[in-house]
Order: C-alpha cells, then structure tokens, then sequence
C-alpha cells in the first residue's frame, strides 16, 4: 500500500499519512480507481485542528479492522475542507438530504462518478444512542453495493437533481431601504442572548460577519453589537491568557468551548472591535479587546514569513495524553513548560485577507504600529507568494510549497479588501493598485463564467476541476456562516474602490451584486451579516475623509497631529491620511478622491467629501468635526 499523503501540502492530509487507510487524496486518480475497481468511494473531509476529525482518526482510521474493510471494497478520499472549499461546499449540500446535524468530520458515500447515495458526520466505532458504529456503517453500504445498486444509483441521481433544483433558487431582489434593514436589526435583537450574549441558544457561534452589520447599520444595532462582543469578550469562548477566541461554544452561557482557534473569527472580531472603539471613544472594553487580539493574532498566530496560519489546534499533549482543551483551561502559571496546543501552518490566501484588513483598520484607528507591521509583512508574503504570473491566485501554501487545488472567489475578495484597507492605512497606492488589477481579474472572468450575468464576479481560475469534470459544481452559496461569501467579499472591494474614486463601474458592480442576493438576504440575517453589512453602507450617504500632511522632513514634531488624530476617529466611509507626495501617486493611479489634495500653505489640510463634492479643507480638528454636523 502505497503512502500517498506523506508529501502532501494540507497538514491535516498529512496526519493521516500513517493510517492504515489506503488514502488517495482529492484527484482523478481515485475516480479513476474506484472506476476500474467497480466500487464506492468513501470521501472524508475534515480540517486540522477539527476535535472530532481527531477523535474518529484516532477511534476508526487507525484501526486495522476498520482499514481492512475500507481498502478492500471502498476508495477512500481524505480531503481538507480548508484548502478544497468547493468539494466542502458540494459534499456538504448533498449530505442535507441525509441529515440535519451536518459538520465535521463529513463522511460521504459516492458512486465511482463523485454522486452521494448516503452520508453522516461522525461514526462511533461502537453503537451510541441509536447512531450506528463506523464498522456497520460501511458493512451496511458494501452490501447494499452489491445488492441493491439499481436503488442506490437512482438515489444518487435523485440527490443530484434535487440540488440542481434548489441551485435555481431566486435569491434577488431590491437593494433594501434603511428601514428594511432595521427590520433585519430587529429580527436579530428578537433573538438575542439577552444575559450571555449572542444570538439564539446552544450551541452558539460568534457571527463575526452579523456584529460587522450591526456596526454599520445604526445608533441601536451598534449597541446590539457593542453587548454582543463586550459579552463574548469576557466569557469562557475568549482565552483570558492569550486574549484568542475559540470557535464555537456548546452552552449558552459559552462555556464548554470547542477549543479550536480559527484565524477567521479572531481576525473579524478585531474589525468588529476596532470599529466600536472608533465611533465611541468611551467604550474602552472594546479598545483593551482589539489590543488584546491584535497581541494574539501577532504573538500565536503570525508565521515567520509573514502570513498567518489558519487555525491553532483543540488538543495537545499533556502528561503524554492527549487533551481537548487541557492547555487552555490552565492560567498563566499553568501553561508553563506545556507545549501549546499545534497551529495549522497552512497559508489561506483569503483568510490572511481578512487578517491584513482587520489589521490594517485596526493600525489606522489606534496608530497601531504593530498591527501595521503585521498586515504589511502579511501582504507582503501573499504577493510574492500567492499571486502568480498572469495574477492567478493560489489557494493555499505551506512551507513554501504550493497547493494544486483551485482559488475561489473568496481569496480574490478577502485579499482585495486587505490590500485597500492596507493602502488607506499606509497611504502607499501601490496596495491599491494591486487590488484593483485583481479585482478587475474577477469581473472580467465573470463573462466566462457557465452562467454569465448572474453575478458580476468569477475566480479566474475556474471551478474545481474535478469536480466540473462530473458536473458537481455547485453553484457559489450566497449564505455566509463564519465569513463573508466571495461574492460579498468581492462586492465590498468594489465599492471601496468606488469610494476611493477609481470609477463608476465599481459601484455598479458593488449593486449588482447586492441584488442578486437581496431577496433572500432580508429574510435569513443571521446567515448573511457580510451582504447585509455591505448593504447598510450602500443605504446611508457617502462621506469620504481625506486627510493631507506635508512629506517628512527633518522637523522635530508631527506636524497637524490633532487632525491625525481627529481623522483617526472621524466616522466616514472611508478616511486616510496621506502626504503630498502620497496623495499625487493615488491621483496618478486614477483614484479620483485623491486629485488636487494638497496642504494649505504647508499646514495639514482635511478634505471632507459628500460623494466626492468636497468642503473647502480644514486644519483644525474642530473645524473638521463641526464639518460632520453638517447635512
């Protein structure tokens, strides 16, 4: 038996190279083996730093028996849901017609051709309260192949249909109304965790991208948001040592955490966090919490190359047993002379996007130099790394090697959003000028794309292409969970861009792609807080804050350093502060904001736009906030 996950990039593949599972990764090889071997393939798709996706490895796959039964009349696939998110994606959505209780592990059963016929999550290797063990899950599906194929090719084909159905769903509809979204407020406060926080009851999740809406959709969803992560901030789902959150917790009162530290949810609630202490100076609980995260997602997080990993294990070893939790449950004291708890090293183009631009904010609100630093080595990393000749993206890497699977949407958007925040805070177009050319990829990749029109953005790089080979591609889910969809993600690039004056078809874009899921949006908001979010900051009106101070020079001093820091803190769409010279390069780059904004007699100057119809500039912070009071 061959070891085919050794030299695999995906460290959670790599974990299960010892099995004696004949694992073939994610590929046409193992289509093509099932095919000449006549049999169904099992694909088994789960991430690194998974607690369960441990638990079955160890209980299952590591079984002689259990490996004996599954390379005999299987082929098993190993897949990482992180680095493939669109066999996720595909294999999640057929698993719903065989179950409610969809997670990880995905255990999936499928004809040579990739069509499921059953599926489940998690199998004990003995029987528990009515849930079959793994062993008569398989003995069951070998013998229903031999027996039964006719019944379990035609519920493959049913299966099939169905999602092809569904896929045609309409989701469209108007941009909503502020009082639209203030219904989508309202439908949230309804279920909200009044004592504890959240939303809903067990378990329970930190929405990141429905706290992001909430700040951006007014005085009283702010404060909804404000409760919500103050709450979260200091209940067992935050590591008080090391100031991380874990990803989910199982109670109410989010205790009992499942113990995995995503790089998704600590790099958006930072955003989150940084934006609160930005519009209410006072709420220095949200300032200490982005401190906080900022020291996590630079001192546990932050590789040293630059890029972030993506997760940081649930288990380690302690006293040579393995421990879910263990080393978190510890205080400070307790923690030393133990090994923490594994990162997930592998680089997520997309997820680090999100980190560069929660980082970026983050710099801009505080002048954090750090955070800065961090969101500069971190982009820095991605475009030497992951943008290749010709601007394709990769997906993911690890160690320097790259992976084969595809880029999707999400990394073009989440990146792009990176860099412009990252341009904003540094002043350096050069940011923004890769961004856009990115972006510009997406949109015009569209028009190629199998159903063009429907959205106005595509990966340049295509499908999975294993997938598309079998027909399985799904179409992009518009629901977000823990993050934006790509296709909001690329939707809010557009209309920063727009913002930052590159032109009309930005934000015509930005719209479009709003509309295409407004239907639904309005009606489901905890599963779409990013579209939502983008939504409330099409509905108000555009303020632009464009701050300019002379070039450095040898003077002692900052100079106009009171109206750096009323920027730093002045509510508009977009704000920055950039010199001279800086503000000459974003106009040469065709960013239209930035044409004509020089300093006053070599004093600093902010220029306060509506929708690019400036004020005469101002230099002093009062002036400036007297400018925000009028309509």
């Amino acid at each position: 038996m061959g070891n085919r996950l050794a030299d695999a990039m995906s460290p959670y593949l790599r974990a299960h190279a010892s099995n004696p599972v004949d694992w073939y990764p994610w590929g046409e090889a193992a289509f093509a083996a099932a095919r000449e071997r006549d049999v169904p393939m099992l694909v088994s798709i789960g991430y690194a730093t998974c607690h369960w996706c441990h638990v079955m490895a160890r209980e299952s796959f590591s079984d002689d028996v259990v490996a004996r039964m599954l390379n005999d009349r299987f082929v098993a696939i190993k897949v990482d849901r992180e680095e493939h998110p669109e066999v996720d994606s595909s294999y999640l959505a057929a698993a719903s017609a065989f179950t409610r209780e969809l997670g990880w592990p995905l255990t999936i059963f499928a004809t040579p051709e990739g069509r499921t016929f059953y599926a489940g999550t998690y199998f004990p290797p003995q029987p528990i309260r009515g849930i079959p063990s793994f062993s008569q899950v398989l003995a069951a599906v070998d013998e229903a192949w031999r027996e039964r194929r006719e019944q379990l090719d035609e519920t493959a084909a049913a299966v099939a249909d169905a999602l092809a159905a569904a896929s045609g769903a309409e989701t469209e509809g108007e941009l909503p109304s502020t009082e639209q979204l203030q219904d989508a407020v309202e439908s949230l406060g309804a279920d909200e965790d009044r004592v504890h926080g959240g939303f809903g009851s067990a378990p329970k999740f930190p929405v990141a991208p429905v706290l992001g809406f909430l700040v951006d959709a007014g005085t009283r969803a702010r404060e909804l948001a404000a409760r919500t992560l103050k709450l979260m901030g200091a209940s067992p789902l935050r590591d008080a040592v090391e100031g991380g959150f874990f990803r989910y917790a199982t109670r109410a009162d989010w205790s009992e955490p499942h113990y995995e530290r995503m790089l998704t949810d600590n790099a958006q609630l930072l955003g989150v966090a940084a934006r609160i202490a930005q519009r209410d100076p006072e709420a220095q609980w949200a300032a200490s919490l982005a401190r906080g995260l900022v020291a996590f997602l630079t001192g546990r997080m932050q590789l040293p190359g630059g890029a972030f990993a993506s997760a940081q294990d649930s288990e380690s070893t302690i006293d040579g047993v393995r421990s879910e939790g263990g080393y978190y449950q510890r205080d400070a004291a307790g923690r030393v002379g133990l090994d923490p708890p594994a990162l997930d090293e592998k680089v997520l183009t997309g997820w680090n996007g999100l980190a560069i631009e929660s980082l970026a904010r983050t710099a801009f609100v505080f002048d954090d130099a750090v955070a800065l630093d961090a969101a500069r080595r971190a982009a820095d990393f991605l475009l030497e790394h992951h943008v290749q000749t010709g601007g394709r993206l990769v997906r993911a890497s690890l160690g320097g090697v790259a992976s084969a699977a595809a880029a999707t949407l999400e990394d073009t958007g989440m990146l792009v959003n990176g860099l412009l925040e990252l341009a904003v805070a540094t002043g350096e177009v050069a940011f923004a000028v890769r961004g856009r050319e990115l972006l510009d990829d997406a949109i015009a990749a569209a028009d190629h794309a199998p159903n063009p029109g429907s959205v106005p953005f595509a990966a340049p790089g295509g499908a999975d292409p294993v997938l598309a080979a079998r027909g399985l591609t799904m179409p992009a889910d518009p629901a977000e969970g823990v993050t934006p969809s790509g296709v909001t993600a690329c939707a809010d690039a557009a209309w920063k861009l727009y913002l930052l004056g590159a032109g009309d078809r930005y934000r015509d874009v930005a719209e479009a792609a709003m509309r295409a899921v407004a239907g639904i949006a309005l009606s489901r908001p905890i599963a779409f807080g990013g579209a939502l979010g983008l939504m409330a900051r099409l509905a108000v009106p555009i303020v632009q804050l464009v701050t300019v101070v002379p070039d450095p020079s040898d003077e002692d001093g900052e100079p106009g350093a009171a109206l750096v820091a009323a920027t730093r803190r002045h509510e508009a769409s977009v704000s920055t502060i950039v010199t001279e010279s800086q503000a000459r390069a974003f106009g040469d780059a065709g960013f239209e904001l930035f044409e004509g904004r020089t300093t006053q007699g070599g004093a600093p100057a902010a220029y306060r736009c509506h929708a690019f119809v400036c004020a005469m500039p101002v230099s002093d912070p009062d002036a400036l906030e007297s400018l925000a009071s009028t309509p």
